[in-house]
């Protein structure tokens, strides 16, 4: 039996391995990380094949994938909340208090459910956004990359990749100010 298991769990990284790397590299800084992340992906994979049968595969590592992918942009949440809610301006006063919901000390299941939700609803917006405009985002916000070293990497305008980053937080902001909108009517 064991080395059956062992058998699909070498079939399983053959023919999702290439395809999950490439799902994860695009929403990483680095290689390295992506790397890191798939290798928790198989870890935690093992894991679970040796304890029960999964039915769905590919789905199961990819929901995974974006779990881990999810789990290292956390580390910059207040970052990250900062530069969509903060600065207020005339027009922002109503703006939801986000960071009070996300940030709270208490983590209880309420509050560890709105924060998977609130990075679940990042993402899908993330998604939404043409390609330049997530990328910047993404490193200036979540992966701490200067837009010095951004237009380095790209060969962009330091004005332009700012802009680009603009577009992506007012597209955040409605985005997420609905996300709110609903959670206060619930």
């Amino acid at each position: 039996m064991p080395r059956d298991k062992n058998s699909h769990i070498v079939q399983t990284i053959a023919s999702y391995g290439k395809s999950l790397m490439g799902f994860i590299r695009k929403r990483v800084k680095s290689d390295a990380d992506a790397e890191d992340i798939l290798q928790d992906v198989w870890y935690q994979f093992s894991n679970v094949i040796n304890a029960e049968p999964i039915e769905q595969t590919g789905a199961w590592l990819y929901r995974v994938a974006r779990n881990k992918i999810l789990d290292k942009h956390k580390k910059h949440t207040e970052t990250l909340l900062d530069d969509m809610l903060g600065n207020s301006t005339d027009d922002d006063d109503d703006l939801p208090d986000l960071k009070a919901i996300l940030l709270t000390e208490a983590r209880t299941p309420e509050t560890e459910y709105i924060s998977n939700l609130f990075w679940e609803q990042l993402f899908i917006a993330l998604d939404e956004l043409p390609e330049n405009q997530r990328q910047v985002f993404v490193w200036h916000e979540l992966e701490d990359v200067p837009f010095d070293e951004i237009a380095e990497l790209t060969g962009e305008n330091t004005n332009t990749l700012v802009s680009r980053k603009r577009y992506a937080v007012l597209h955040l902001r409605k985005r997420l100010k609905q996300l709110y909108n609903e959670l206060n009517d619930y």
